[in-house]
């Protein structure tokens, strides 16, 4: 897991197993950093050179977006601090999280089911960090502010992929997650889904879901319906999720889906 901050990239590792803890392995000081991209000698693709502090990282995103996210992250923050700048990138702490390799393990966040969903107490365990990890996924500075003016709220009905029924919830979206309220009142979410590595879509014809202002959340295996309540508020729960939610940073470069 690298994190990227206004004076060094610091890259760590998960602690002891059942714990939520990441251990520092290194940091790699911006002042005096070099990146290249790719390296001949290896057949890896999406991979890249960082050069700093007389070590040389190899590492590799896990698609082409990935990798120009954090090159240009990179040379944004190496650019600063070569200035002498004190600025910060963007929120406090990290500005890009991620591990631009890792091993294709199953993990616990990638075993939604119709009874699996996050329920309280378990939610808060879901940082992005930790999603991060666990989805192999970038989040970069431009995405940090795209979640930020991506925000919305409003009663939906979900429906799970196996089931014939629809659930009436109050729904925020907000930091790359649904949280999921019985009503608008209620301090606490009874579940959340991180959104980070979803797609959002209409349902085709085979998903057998015959209602208006439906739109379909996807990651891998796992499939969930939502119903709007108009026209209206469908466009927008499609709008602000696409912006935000299901694939960082696409909704802002539009060439990247040539």
């Amino acid at each position: 897991m690298f994190f990227l901050f206004s004076d060094m990239l610091l890259y760590s590792s998960q602690g002891v197993t059942g714990t939520s803890h990441f251990r520092i392995r290194g940091l790699l000081p911006l002042r005096g950093m070099l990146v290249e991209e790719g390296e001949p000698e290896r057949s890896v693709p999406h991979c890249f050179t960082i050069c700093a502090a007389q070590k040389t990282v190899v590492v590799a995103a896990s698609t082409r977006l990935e990798k120009e996210k954090w090159l240009c992250d990179l040379n944004t923050a190496i650019d600063a601090a070569k200035g002498g700048s004190d600025q910060s990138l963007a929120l406090p702490g990290s500005v890009v999280c991620a591990p631009p390799y890792r091993s294709s393990e199953e993990v616990a966040l990638e075993q939604e089911s119709e009874g699996a969903l996050e329920g309280q107490g378990q939610h808060r365990a879901n940082t992005t960090v930790h999603v991060c990890w666990h989805r192999n996924a970038s989040v970069s500075r431009a995405d940090h502010s795209a979640a930020v003016e991506n925000q919305l709220s409003g009663y939906l009905l979900r429906k799970f992929k196996n089931s014939n029924g629809w659930q009436k919830l109050w729904v925020v979206f907000t930091n790359f997650c649904l949280f999921f309220y019985k009503t608008h009142q209620d301090d606490y979410p009874l579940a959340s889904l991180p959104l980070l590595g979803y797609s959002v879509s209409v349902p085709k014809e085979a998903d057998g879901v015959h209602k208006q202002h439906v739109f379909k959340l996807q990651f891998k295996s796992h499939v969930y319906f939502f119903r709007a309540e108009s026209k209206y508020t469908f466009g927008r729960w499609m709008e602000v999720i696409e912006r935000a939610g299901s694939s960082p940073g696409r909704a802002r470069r539009p060439e990247e889906e040539a």
